[in-house]
């Protein structure tokens, strides 16, 4: 995707050029999706935001363009609660291959009660989670016709708390909405850490890489209007969180450099530098409940349970010089 040699030190406000490449962010029409699909624009990339709301991604659309002139920004409608629409989603990108897909899009909910996908799976694991686990799926030939593409999956610091109930995916049990939100999260985590596991293991030219934005408020972040509005007020009640954490544009960068940097390795983990809740990107060692694999080859069945998808056969795709991909049996698809 980009050359490696002659890298300057990293530099978020300095990126590297990626003119020919086309990225897709999930939820990229706000928060920290909004500024990853911003900066990622800024490097000449096409840049699609993955988004359920076509007025909103429209707005962000033009808040792009007025920031970033010539940017080369567009949008396709994706609702990750709804898994019989991802294929269709796809086939909209019309484009023959895909340099890296950020898969930022969430829902978090603060209180009850329980709520579910139109697949009955609760909301915000099925949207978090089984959603880009999915899409995932779907993307996996455009990503394998790329010399070098990236699957990023944007965690949460939040997750570094919590453990999986293997036995209550679904918060049947047990249902507290922060505590479901980070183990959606976390379960999210367990995939890019996995998917990179099994991609490496078949030789794929795909990597996967694991991000999380730190401490990001919406008070800290810098206005996009009408994306986003920061009101005096809150920037100067808010002043001192700066210390500690940080706004949603810095909570973008460990994804964009995740996305753009070569020196970034499939497997690893990235967030900011300042106690992983703040500042500029580094890499830091993966959390140890990550590397559990037999958590993450139960999460990982489960899952395709869940959705009706094998990953395990879409990770067997090899790239034709064509585009195409390989399918198990010989079939091709691409």
């Amino acid at each position: 995707m980009l050359s490696t040699s002659s890298t300057p030190p990293w530099d978020v406000r300095q990126l590297p050029r990626a003119d020919d490449s086309v990225f897709l962010v999930t939820g990229g029409n706000a928060g920290i999706g909004y500024f990853a699909a911003e900066q990622l624009s800024a490097t000449g990339a096409t840049v699609v935001l993955g988004s359920r709301s076509p007025a909103k991604a429209e707005a962000a659309m033009a808040s792009i363009r007025a920031r970033v002139p010539g940017a080369r920004v567009r949008a396709v409608r994706l609702d990750l609660a709804d898994l019989s629409s991802l294929e269709a989603a796809v086939e909209s990108l019309e484009v023959e291959r895909l340099e890296a897909v950020v898969h930022n899009a969430g829902v978090a909910l603060d209180k009850p009660p329980r709520r579910e996908t139109g697949d009955a799976h609760e909301l915000m694991f099925g949207t978090n989670h089984l959603g880009h686990f999915a899409l995932t799926w779907w993307l996996m030939p455009l990503l394998s016709a790329a010399p070098a593409a990236r699957v990023v999956t944007m965690g949460s610091f939040a997750a570094k708390s919590e453990r999986l109930d293997l036995d209550d995916l679904q918060s049947r049990r047990d249902y507290r909405p922060k505590r479901t939100y980070g183990r959606s999260k976390l379960a999210q985590m367990y995939f890019g850490v996995e998917l990179d596991r099994r991609l490496r293991a078949v030789g794929s030219t795909v990597a996967s890489v694991v991000v999380h934005p730190g401490g990001a408020l919406d008070s800290l972040t810098p206005s996009r209007p009408p994306v986003h509005v920061r009101p005096t007020s809150a920037r100067l009640s808010t002043a001192p969180a700066a210390l500690l954490v940080q706004g949603k544009h810095a909570g973008a960068w460990p994804a964009v450099r995740a996305v753009l940097d070569p020196a970034v390795r499939g497997g690893e983990l990235w967030g900011p530098r300042v106690f992983g809740l703040r500042g500029e990107p580094r890499r830091e060692p993966v959390w140890n409940h990550l590397a559990d694999v037999s958590v993450a080859a139960r999460l990982w069945d489960a899952s395709c349970d869940l959705t009706g998808v094998d990953l395990g056969t879409v990770t067997r795709l090899a790239p034709f010089n064509d585009g195409a991909a390989q399918l198990p049996g010989g079939s091709a698809i691409g």
